[in-house]
């Protein structure tokens, strides 16, 4: 090679190769630039894309929270942090607002309200929330409180959450749908549970469930209410699309509908038969295959009502989606339609063809979980440290030194916005030429150091050359994540966001402060288990998804925390204990006047996070015996001279105290 470094001209056709890289501002990732603003930050992290009405950011930079939407007052995220730690709190913490929980209830009976006045519809709405989406005491009760207003009600697809519904729904008038496989206990208490006053329905979705549900009824003298569960053959759209068609789980398909139907008139017991229950997929994106299921179904419903069943209520399931990502598109993590739109096309719908029909027009039911729930938890945790990508700038070629550093050194110092995809390919050429020289002892340790600092500085330059591109070829995409820093968060992915492992799902992540700063380092996170799956490292960006995040530097002896949102569905049941971390602290924050608080916020409740004595317990360990199996082997390490006695007695002092404490790391 040449003294000089001269580029050919391979960058010359690169933009048919390119893709879009407009994630990231143009700016230099180790100085900020003066001006940064809270907006700025608004629009990196697409807060109002996913976050309105309910969060936002300050004057101050800090994430706040309007747990009553657009209708009532704010709380500062951070002061609020601050506050729970000030109170023995330890992070991470688990933070729900149950008046969002109350505001997301009457926003989606205020839209189908809307929509039954607008269409003129001649029945009711009457929603139900699936107790599997957040099985916690506090939420269920919540929203059986919320939802006397609108007799809302509940779902079962499970025993145990029949058990729960039953207990806990004391409201006239609202639903209990019991779904799921059913065995003769299951049906005999839900047809018990009309006596206490509640209208439980028993959704068939396996043709022998309705023997069971003749002999339950026969045994029992008690009249069920019964429905059938359809399978559709429109299809659902995103991640669970296959929710819906031939190969469902569950349902009933067309001729086994037919059949149940015959079995319930042989048994003179149509009359019991009063809803239709159809589920196209959880978190549906599209609002055409909405459409398209509610049109077939609405069929199905008109159809059973001329074959003789009274009939009543008709179910569309669940589905209702949430704007993960706030792009507002058909993307797996958005929706491409609003509440309003969803109700506006049910209704709508189902009139229609009830009105064609002449058959009188049923109360409507839906079972939307992720909708209602996902919003009012919030995930604060603290990142412990970072493995920053620190890429000085290397020492000048020394006369004398290796061939290969002259020839990085001279490519280090020529990188240029028109060379950088050709100087990319030459250091990477060399520093493989390093490792192998150095396999076969042609190159020492020291060298091969030298080399790929050499080379990681080169890449450093083109990544922050590539920010200020609208575009980046393809095969430099990887550089931006190859160079990102490594922040540690006191967190365990599989406890507290299970489905972010388990199937992609993108939760909005951004620190909850320090928002009026531009936040100069790009990252990916690692959570405290000993497995190589527990990081995150895809995010929601400006236009899709991202492979690193933008955080700002640590600084020595400050706190950094970060927020998780839209947690408020499935994860918490989901999570499990590996590697033993337990159940995150949980708080519930009521929003109150500054007259009637000086911090204006209540702590409704309090939910303590597992101590490792009870993580220990789930797995069969009895942690008395654990403290007396140590006490012994230190006794006898005391007797054959291998511990000291000071020693011997912080080691029991430290087991017996670790045993009582958060499972979690304590900030220092």
């Amino acid at each position: 090679m040449n003294s000089t470094y001269t580029p050919a001209n391979s960058a010359a056709g690169a933009a048919d190769t390119q893709r879009d890289r407009s994630d990231h501002p143009e700016a230099n990732p180790t100085a900020a630039p003066a001006g940064w603003t809270v907006e700025d930050s608004e629009e990196l992290y697409r807060i109002r894309g996913w976050g309105e009405p309910y969060f936002a950011i300050n004057a101050a930079g800090n994430i706040t929270v309007s747990p009553q939407g657009d209708r009532g007052g704010s709380l500062d995220l951070h002061k609020l942090v601050t506050g729970l730690k000030q109170r023995d709190f330890q992070l991470p913490v688990l933070i729900r607002f149950s008046e969002i929980l109350a505001d997301r209830l009457e926003r989606i009976n205020a839209c189908f309200a809307k929509a039954i006045t607008r269409y003129s519809y001649e029945g009711i709405y009457q929603g139900v929330f699936p107790v599997k989406c957040n099985q916690q005491r506090h939420i269920v009760e919540d929203l059986v409180r919320f939802g006397k207003a609108y007799q809302f009600g509940l779902e079962a697809g499970t025993k145990p959450e029949l058990m729960i519904a039953l207990a806990s729904l004391d409201t006239p008038g609202a639903l209990i749908i019991c779904n799921g496989y059913k065995d003769d206990s299951y049906i005999e208490t839900a047809m018990l549970g009309q006596r206490l006053g509640q209208k439980t329905i028993i959704v068939l979705e396996q043709v022998e469930e309705v023997e069971v549900a003749i002999a339950a009824s026969r045994r029992l003298g008690i009249q069920p209410v019964l429905g059938v569960r359809a399978k559709l053959a429109a299809k659902g759209s995103g991640r669970w699309g296959d929710s819906a068609g031939d190969r469902a789980k569950f349902g009933l398909s067309i001729p086994e509908i037919v059949a149940v139907i015959e079995k319930l008139k042989a048994a003179d017991m149509l009359s019991s038969l009063e809803l239709l229950h159809f589920h196209i997929g959880s978190q549906v994106s599209a609002i055409s295959v909405i459409k398209d299921a509610l049109r077939e179904a609405c069929q199905i419903y008109v159809e059973l009502v001329e074959l003789g069943a009274p009939m009543g209520y008709l179910d569309v399931g669940g589905g209702l989606g949430v704007d993960y990502d706030g792009s507002k598109t058909s993307s797996q993590g958005s929706k491409n339609y609003s509440i309003q739109n969803y109700a506006n096309d049910v209704v709508s719908e189902v009139k229609d063809v009830c009105t064609a029909r002449e058959v009188t027009m049923p109360t409507l039911v839906s079972e939307s979980g992720r909708a209602i729930a996902s919003h009012q938890s919030v995930l604060v945790f603290d990142v412990l440290g970072t493995s920053e990508a620190s890429y000085s700038s290397p020492q000048p070629y020394q006369t004398g030194e290796h061939r290969l550093v002259r020839e990085l050194w001279e490519i280090y110092t020529s990188v240029n916005a028109e060379n950088y995809q050709e100087v990319f390919h030459d250091a990477v050429e060399f520093k493989q030429k390093a490792a192998s020289l150095f396999n076969f002892s042609y190159l020492r340790l020291a060298e091969r150091a030298r080399i790929e600092r050499l080379y990681w500085a080169c890449c450093q330059k083109i990544v922050t050359l590539l920010r200020q591109q609208d575009y980046v070829p393809d095969e430099l995409e990887h550089l931006e994540q190859s160079m990102a820093s490594i922040y540690y968060i006191n967190l365990s992915l599989f406890q507290s966001a299970l489905d972010s492992w388990a199937i992609e799902q993108l939760f909005p992540i951004l620190p909850i402060h320090r928002l009026g700063e531009e936040p100069t380092q790009r990252g990916t996170l690692a959570d405290l288990t000993c497995d190589s799956d527990g990081k995150i490292a895809r995010f929601i960006g400006k236009k899709g998804q991202k492979e690193v995040l933008e955080l700002h530097t640590l600084q020595a002896g400050e706190p950094y925390y970060l927020g998780m949102f839209l947690v408020g569905a499935y994860q918490e049941t989901l999570g499990n204990l590996h590697n033993l971390f337990g159940h995150t602290n949980t708080v519930h924050i009521h929003l109150a006047s500054k007259a009637k608080t000086q911090q204006g916020y209540t702590i409704e409740h309090v939910v303590r996070g597992n101590t490792t004595n009870e993580v220990l317990q789930q797995v069969q360990y009895d942690p008395e015996t654990m403290v007396e199996q140590i006490r012994r082997r230190s006794e006898q390490a005391l007797q054959s001279g291998q511990i000291t006695l000071e020693e011997a007695r912080k080691l029991m002092a430290n087991y017996k105290a670790g045993m009582d404490r958060y499972t979690y790391l304590a900030e220092p």
